[in-house]
């Protein structure tokens, strides 16, 4: 067994992953929900830094705001106000701060949404699209719930824009 161990390559470690997960700790539900959240604040993190990569390029070069909507050129000058910040200690704190509150949000909904779906389909006995339709819903108010300025409105709307998003990728899994 030990001879084993010693000959598997990093590859070999990789490779595991895809068949075991990523972590065990002790319930499919949890090493479900735990998995999810890892994956989805990478993701999450990646996203912000590229975002914020490419807005920073774009004020390097002088353009106005590369023909996007005025919705997301808005949006980002509220968000990372700290970014023009005299000192580059100041603008990398705030990058570091937004970056980790972005992929703790991106990794809360993918926890919830797996959580969701997975106790859903034990209760039911059943994985459907109603599954997802009701976790996609429950993660939508709850992201809506995150954001400073939510209303009723607001949590409505997230909520039947998650079901619609999390419903269609259920029914489109098995044609892809």
């Amino acid at each position: 067994m030990s001879g084993d161990l010693e000959t598997r390559t990093l590859l070999d470690e990789l490779r595991s992953f895809d068949k075991g997960g990523l972590f065990d700790l002790g319930h499919p539900l949890l090493n479900r929900i735990t998995e999810s959240f890892v994956k989805a604040a990478g993701i999450g993190a990646i996203q912000a830094v590229s975002r914020e990569a490419y807005f920073t390029a774009l004020e390097g070069t002088g353009a106005d705001s590369g023909g996007l909507p005025p919705e997301i050129t808005a949006g980002k000058k509220q968000r990372f106000p700290d970014l023009r910040g005299e000192t580059n200690k100041k603008s990398l704190e705030a990058l570091v701060k937004n970056t980790g509150k972005e992929s703790l949000q991106w990794g809360l909904a993918a926890g919830m949404y797996s959580g969701v779906t997975y106790g859903l389909k034990e209760a039911r006995g059943t994985h459907d699209w109603k599954n997802s339709a009701v976790a996609g819903a429950i993660t939508g108010m709850a992201l809506a719930l995150t954001s400073e300025d939510s209303s009723h409105e607001q949590i409505v709307q997230s909520a039947i824009t998650g079901a619609a998003i999390s419903t269609a990728a259920n029914l489109l899994a098995g044609i892809f």
